[in-house]
């Protein structure tokens, strides 16, 4: 039996290997031919308002019989007022006990259904998800229900989540790229803008947490009139309506929900480098994050920073990782983005090199930053990075989730959904002119504030020599307190 499988295994694969020794040997000096973008066939999306004014947007994708029901609530970390972690901390006590359930309980019910139930909180706003089956939608919008709208802030539960935030945060002390991270934020955003501290707090906020703190707090944020629903999948509008209306649309306000703060962007306050040490004795690697704030979503920049932070940093043949990682060997990646929110966020290069290469890294760093600023880009390495940011566009679209978290994303930034191919021509349209100037006005070649968290012993001397900036070395408690 054995022999005659093996028989049967050796003439199936004969052809394929007879064609693959007739097949023409293949050339690895040619860079495959770039594909090209073209308009991109956008979804419909149908508009739909409960009757307490919870707005709610269906796009009918009936591929497989799945739905995900995004919700969106408005305000976000920017409610906090002095009490950093708050948002993020009463979005993580949703699921942790709502209406009749525990958690135990709550989780056991999602897992019957084959359902898949979070919440989260960002700068902007809060976020319930939920992914099921058609035939457990019901079902499954009962829990989510539940946990919007009747949570239970148990004083243990809240306890036992504080205490568990509390280890956390001691033990991010030990992490040297959170240090890094935390550091640069405290740093480059003055003290009262969202993103000077970090999202989960400090431990003198999370200390002071308890349970009737939370559920006022949740109180003042969680409104109906800052709400709206976005859902992708084999649903219709008319049907998503009948299943929202008896679960949602007796939604009302608890009491007078809190005001959003405008934020006040004050310019960047100083004109050189600066670079900040965070000792760490003993590390086989230094963690660097360079940057300074970024720009702004909406500004008719952002098709051309894309492209010019492509060739920079944001892709695997970005000339910062060719240069660091596959020509110098200094790291395993290194990167730069910029932080993208209705609130501009940073311009951040960041990477994780060999202790002894540390001065070396800066160097090559300020080099390539320099470079791009001060030299047109080659045609073809702007041809490899248009094609790489607008082809890049139809992945985003290619599962419920994702395309919930494309409309919820535009919508915060009030751009219909057709911007998107208006996106991809503004991409098509960047010239080499753009990205020079782009690059000579976003890219701190000789602003950065610099952060490196490594074994200053080892490390500082040689950061000193280079003389690039005014160096102050950082404690570790005034950091990640």
């Amino acid at each position: 039996m054995i022999r005659k499988q093996l028989i049967m295994l050796a003439a199936a694969c004969a052809p394929i290997t007879a064609s693959a020794q007739n097949a023409a040997p293949l050339d690895r000096t040619i860079v495959p031919a770039l594909g090209t973008s073209s308009k991109f066939n956008l979804p419909p999306v149908a508009n739909g308002k409960l009757a307490n004014g919870v707005t709610m947007q269906v796009v009918e994708h009936h591929a497989l019989p799945l739905v995900h029901v995004t919700l969106v609530v408005e305000g976000g970390s920017r409610l906090e007022a002095g009490q950093p972690g708050l948002a993020g901390f009463t979005a993580r006590m949703l699921t942790e006990g709502a209406g009749t359930r525990d958690a135990n309980a709550l989780q056991s019910e999602l897992g019957f259904l084959g359902a898949q139930l979070n919440a989260g909180a960002g700068a902007e706003s809060f976020t319930v998800q939920l992914s099921v089956a058609k035939r457990s939608l019901a079902e499954a919008l009962d829990l989510m229900a539940d946990v919007v709208l009747r949570p239970t802030f148990r004083a243990e539960n809240v306890k036992q989540q504080r205490d568990l935030r509390l280890q956390s945060l001691l033990q991010r002390r030990d992490q040297p790229t959170q240090l890094a991270v935390l550091a640069f934020n405290q740093i480059v955003f003055p003290e009262g803008h969202p993103y000077h501290e970090p999202a989960d707090g400090d431990s003198a906020s999370t200390a002071a947490l308890d349970s009737a703190r939370v559920r006022a707090f949740y109180q003042g944020s969680f409104v109906p009139e800052r709400a709206k629903f976005v859902v992708v999948g084999d649903v219709t509008e008319a049907e998503m309506r009948t299943l929202l209306a008896p679960r949602f649309g007796a939604w009302k306000r608890a009491g007078e929900p809190f005001a959003i703060p405008a934020v006040t962007v004050k310019p960047f306050d100083h004109d050189r480098v600066k670079i900040y040490l965070v000792d760490k004795p003993g590390a086989a690697q230094s963690v660097i994050q360079l940057g300074s704030p970024g720009a702004d979503r909406l500004g008719i920049d952002y098709p051309a920073i894309m492209v010019m932070n492509t060739i920079l940093g944001a892709s695997f043949s970005s000339r910062l990782n060719t240069n660091l990682r596959e020509t110098k060997g200094y790291t395993y990646g290194i990167s730069s983005r910029f932080a993208w929110a209705p609130i501009p966020g940073a311009f951040v290069v960041n990477s994780q090199v060999r202790t002894n290469v540390t001065d070396s890294s800066l160097v090559e760093i300020f080099n390539e930053l320099k470079l791009i600023r001060n030299a047109a880009v080659d045609p073809k390495e702007l041809a490899r990075a248009k094609a790489y940011v607008a082809l890049a566009v139809p992945g985003r679209f290619e599962t419920n989730a994702s395309i919930a978290g494309q409309i919820a994303d535009l919508d915060m930034y009030g751009l219909p959904l057709a911007s998107v191919n208006d996106f991809v021509a503004r991409i098509n349209a960047v010239t080499t002119v753009d990205v020079q100037r782009v690059a000579r006005e976003y890219i701190p070649a000789a602003t950065a504030t610099v952060v490196i968290v490594g074994d200053l012993a080892k490390v500082r001397a040689g950061i000193e020599a280079l003389k690039l900036g005014t160096v102050t070395v950082l404690d570790v408690s005034s950091i990640a307190r």
